[in-house]
């Protein structure tokens, strides 16, 4: 049996093969003559609103990339590297698509025909996977790079840098991240001076912050520490003097600096420790504090109404990622070591609870971080991880945040939108390498959960806000869509603008008018009285007695003769007399058909008197009968001798009551064990529970304390302040904090 030769790198190999003149010549597998020339046009964005020859003229130079690009991939392993080394013109056609492709925040950049959408996902694909190819060294057992030369290659040729992997993290993680992951991970494990090279570059990413607060005439709080004020400083340019396609421009700078960032330590984690180390949390915490609220005061001014939803979009999609940004180095830097139990927890914990404490300050960053992610889950975490953390540290911390919570006060109104997405075009791809961006959650699915219900006035307000950014919808299709959307203004105009309806709102008819409102029916119609369809009802009658109708006293009546009759009285003596007498039980005799006194399901006994189980030779009286009794209005004469007689009957009770008395003192024992039982059976009727037993005591001083002790006696001194003498203990530290107790 042969032996099987190994495989050889391909910087190891040698090939021979003829040049021009025909004769044969041994070169390097990688070698710049292995080169074909091919020129690689540069990428154009789309054109957003041109004629239909720049649409044309984009279409075909797209799809020659296209082409070019699957010339590319189809390529031998040999033949793909010497291309990807050596072709500038390849360098420059991908780098131009890192720099110019449309990102998904970018509100204009959104494809407009279907044609359009088809070639730029097609491009799309064809650069990613172009990107994917050049990061792996090895496609299989005979096709690879030593790993040696492959690090060389492309920290060397520039064929990945920092920018590149941040532009690749933006534009291809949403629907690509754990490829995406793998790739970098791959690329700063085979070449780590890419770590030092993201070192470098952090202090490039934070001059944006301090270029946008220069452009906007606001002073930061670090550059100011670390150099001197310039000379013509005080004649920065003001925010407000902006005009709005200047401002427009500068928010754009934002939203893709803090989105590109964002992207990349999402893709890549291990990147939070380099960002975490150099301050970016500090800085970005005071950048968000003194730029955003200045923002979108600009961002409210300006008349278009078009070109203002742009900013505000802009503006919340960059508010929201420098929070997400914030919550990702927090919790890959100090929450994840606790959680999965590292060997430094306690400084995990520390430097977590400090930057907390360091965001205070920043009261406008911490109630939005506060909104997005409850700084008090993470408190608690750290509480169920170390028990014995100081409690005053960490009620102060949740006071400030709270005191920030309701000093933020509430927001003006506007078209923010902090959960702004735009999909990306490959959502439709089915390849493996692209995975459907439709999978992804929708971050507006989870608004449609509340009911809101609204007055007509609050609802003819929406709508107006609706209308004025979009005039040519129809109020009915409008309110269709608040529906849906559970009344959310902001969420409609965001799903609108990027079309992402519903399946049952895309359906119908944009321009719907809205539904004429109801009139409401006559109040007579709907009436209801107890004096309906008498002889009176003049609503009902057209004609009525009027001789039975009269204002005050009859002609010829006298008051005296009015007040002494008393007909009505006898009226009502008559009608009583009838159930002078009730009959108990009704004797059936044995002839008469009756059920023989037998109990009969069918008959409703709930409200019948007779006495059940009663009828024995002993309770003779309940079966007699029984005398009515007159209701006291008809009773007169009879008052005083019946009230005689109570009088009577109530002093011979309370003589026999006084006869029995026990005049001798009971046993206090005896009623203490009575009131006490009296008060285990209320407590037991209201479904009381006992506290448990503390042991706030423990054990002799020097041997020791148990762990339910340690958590009884933090239970305690929590909780002194319900008792008497409140808040002594906030108090007390008070007057430590200002140096008024010795320590």
């Amino acid at each position: 049996m042969a032996a099987v030769a190994a495989a050889v790198a391909l910087d190891e190999q040698q090939v021979t093969e003829k040049d021009a003149s025909g004769l044969e010549r041994t070169l390097p597998a990688l070698h710049p003559h292995r080169t074909a020339e091919r020129l690689f046009l540069q990428y154009s964005p789309p054109p957003t609103e041109g004629s239909a020859a720049e649409l044309e003229e984009f279409l075909e130079q797209s799809r020659f990339i296209i082409e070019d690009l699957e010339w590319l991939l189809s390529l031998p392993h040999d033949r793909f590297w010497c291309q990807v080394v050596f072709d500038e013109s390849l360098h420059r056609c991908l780098d131009s698509y890192l720099q110019l492709a449309p990102r998904g925040s970018d509100v204009s950049g959104l494809p407009s025909s279907p044609a359009l959408a088809e070639v730029q996902c097609s491009l799309h694909r064809a650069v990613f996977m172009t990107f994917l190819r050049t990061a792996t060294y090895k496609e299989s057992k005979e096709h690879f790079l030593s790993a040696a030369v492959f690090k060389e290659i492309i920290y060397d040729n520039y064929l990945f840098d920092i920018p590149k992997l941040m532009d690749l993290c933006v534009l291809f993680g949403k629907g690509n991240g754990h490829l995406l992951t793998k790739m970098i991970e791959n690329i700063f494990t085979q070449q780590p001076c890419y770590y030092s090279d993201l070192e470098e570059a952090i202090p490039t990413v934070l001059q944006v912050f301090e270029s946008i607060l220069e452009k906007c005439g606001l002073q930061s709080e670090g550059a100011s520490a670390e150099e001197p004020l310039k000379l013509n400083a005080n004649r920065a340019s003001d925010i407000f003097s902006m005009d709005q396609q200047e401002l427009a421009d500068l928010l754009l700078y934002l939203c893709d600096s803090t989105s590109t960032i964002h992207a990349f330590l999402e893709i890549f984690p291990q990147a939070c420790s380099s960002f975490y180390s150099q301050g970016y949390l500090s800085r970005l915490s005071s950048f968000y504090e003194s730029a955003v609220p200045e923002l979108e005061k600009a961002a409210r001014k300006g008349t278009d109404k078009g070109l203002q939803m742009e900013l505000w979009l802009r503006l919340s999609h960059s508010c929201r990622r420098m929070v997400d940004t914030a919550h990702l180095l927090l919790h890959h830097v100090c929450l994840q070591p606790i959680l999965e139990g590292g060997n430094n927890i306690q400084k995990c914990a520390e430097d977590l609870l400090h930057n907390f404490t360091s965001f205070l300050p920043d009261k406008r960053f911490v109630s939005d971080y506060n909104e997005q992610f409850p700084i008090a889950d993470d408190v608690s975490l750290l509480q169920q991880a170390f028990p014995l953390l100081d409690e005053t540290r960490t009620s102060y911390l949740l006071q400030g945040v709270q005191s920030a919570v309701d000093g933020a006060g509430p927001r003006r109104p506007g078209p923010p939108l902090p959960k702004y997405e735009v999909k990306q075009w490959n959502k439709s791809q089915p390849e493996a390498a692209l995975s459907s961006a439709s999978e992804a959650p929708d971050p507006c699915d989870g608004a449609r959960t509340k009911t809101v219900c609204l007055s007509s006035a609050e609802l003819d307000s929406l709508l107006s806000s609706v209308r004025d950014l979009l005039p040519d919808l129809g109020e009915g299709f409008l309110l269709a869509c608040l529906e849906e959307y559970d009344y959310n203004s902001e969420l409609v105009i965001n799903n609108i603008l990027e079309e992402r309806l519903s399946p049952s709102l895309s359906a119908l008819d944009r321009t719907l008018p809205r539904a004429p409102k109801e009139e409401p029916a006559e109040l007579l119609s709907h009436r209801s009285n107890v004096f309906d369809d008498d002889e009176f009802d003049v609503f009902r009658r057209d004609q009525v007695d009027m001789t039975r109708v009269w204002k005050g006293r009859r002609k010829g009546e006298s008051a005296r003769e009015l007040l002494n009759d008393k007909q009505h009285i006898a009226d009502q003596k008559s009608r009583y007399l009838s159930y002078e007498t009730v009959v108990d039980e009704i004797p059936v005799e044995p002839g008469d058909g009756g059920d023989g006194g037998d109990y009969e399901d069918e008959y409703d006994d709930t409200y019948d008197i007779n006495q059940v189980g009663a009828n024995d030779r002993d309770q003779d009286s309940l079966l007699r009968w029984r005398p009515f009794t007159v209701p006291q209005i008809l009773r007169q004469g009879q008052r005083a001798e019946e009230e005689e007689e109570s009088e009577e009957e109530a002093g011979e009770e309370r003589a026999a009551q006084n006869h029995h008395r026990d005049q001798f003192v009971q046993d206090p024992a005896l009623l203490r064990e009575r009131a006490e039982a009296r008060r285990a059976a209320m407590q037991q009727r209201r479904g009381f529970r006992p506290e448990p037993p503390r042991n706030v005591v423990g054990q002799p001083k020097g041997q020791g304390q148990s762990q339910e002790t340690f958590l009884d006696r933090r239970r305690k001194e929590s909780n002194k302040s319900r008792g008497a003498n409140h808040n002594r203990r906030s108090l007390a530290d008070r007057k430590k904090n200002k140096g008024m107790i010795p320590i």
